[in-house]
């Protein structure tokens, strides 16, 4: 088995302190928070950046900022800006931080129910004007999947050239209005793409460590953070990211896989094949 590439969430774009006092908001505490986790074993920092007051945005400044920071800290690790942005975002918000030249950036592959009335669209043609871009500008997309639905729409647009080959997936499981986040799911998920490609597991609230475990046992990859979820067990908040990783570190251990550096992180994801291209 491959070894084990970790993603940290480290912010999302709806968590807020009042959820979990140790989110970060300021580009000091997003890289801070990146580096704890990078440390701790996480190869990849998804990155959702905030203003100081904790409103979402995705200034491309203001990523420039903190991926800057980041790297001061850690300069090998791999930094995947959300092209999702915050519910209600235009296309032309959510694409700004592709114009960095990021190595990879998410791709969502669907429009989603995210509870009560807020709904995260994304339309056959957002998808495909986002997905040219990334390949113009040479950038890895991970293709977000919510439901098998967007598997389905991944594959048709790989063959029209909207997505390019070997796809990486991350599998966002159990969202209010996605998939459930089940072993059952999860293997239907995993039946249903490419046998070159590779898939992250992202299991949401009180989900996480368990489909954690699964996308661990079943040759997956794994994303934590607290953008999915801001406690360690019922009524025990984390203290940061770096909480998560380590038990993911420890989980994959106990089983003997071993754990991804940033440089076999990218040979896994054929980054450095994309980016010689």
């Amino acid at each position: 088995m491959e070894k084990l590439i970790i993603t940290a969430a480290i912010c999302g774009a709806e968590v807020t302190k009042d959820h979990n006092p140790s989110v970060p908001y300021t580009v000091s505490e997003i890289a801070s928070e990146a580096y704890e986790a990078y440390k701790a074993g996480a190869s990849i920092i998804h990155l959702h950046v905030r203003e100081d007051d904790g409103t979402p945005t995705q200034s491309k400044d203001r990523f420039k900022a903190c991926i800057d920071a980041i790297k001061e800290k850690c300069d090998d690790v791999i930094i995947q800006p959300s092209t999702g942005g915050a519910v209600g975002m235009s296309d032309e918000e959510r694409l700004q931080p592709v114009y960095l030249n990021p190595e990879m950036a998410t791709l969502d592959c669907g429009t989603c129910n995210f509870g009560g009335d807020d709904i995260f669209v994304n339309t056959e043609n957002t998808i495909k004007n986002f997905g040219k871009q990334m390949i113009e500008l040479n950038i890895k997309p991970e293709i977000e999947v919510f439901d098998k639905g967007m598997i389905d729409m991944a594959l048709r647009l790989n063959k029209k050239g909207f997505i390019k080959d070997p796809m990486h997936f991350n599998f966002v499981m159990g969202v209010n209005g996605g998939i459930s986040a089940s072993l059952r799911d999860l293997a239907f998920m995993q039946s249903s793409i490419p046998s070159n490609a590779t898939f992250t597991v992202s299991g949401i609230g009180r989900h996480q460590f368990n489909m954690a475990a699964m996308a661990i046992s079943s040759g997956g990859h794994v994303r934590v953070g607290f953008e999915d979820n801001v406690y360690m067990s019922k009524g025990n908040p984390a203290s940061s990211n770096a909480d998560f990783v380590k038990r993911v570190v420890k989980m994959a251990n106990e089983i003997g896989r071993e754990i991804a550096t940033p440089a076999e992180a990218r040979k896994i994801l054929n980054l450095e094949g994309d980016l010689n291209e």
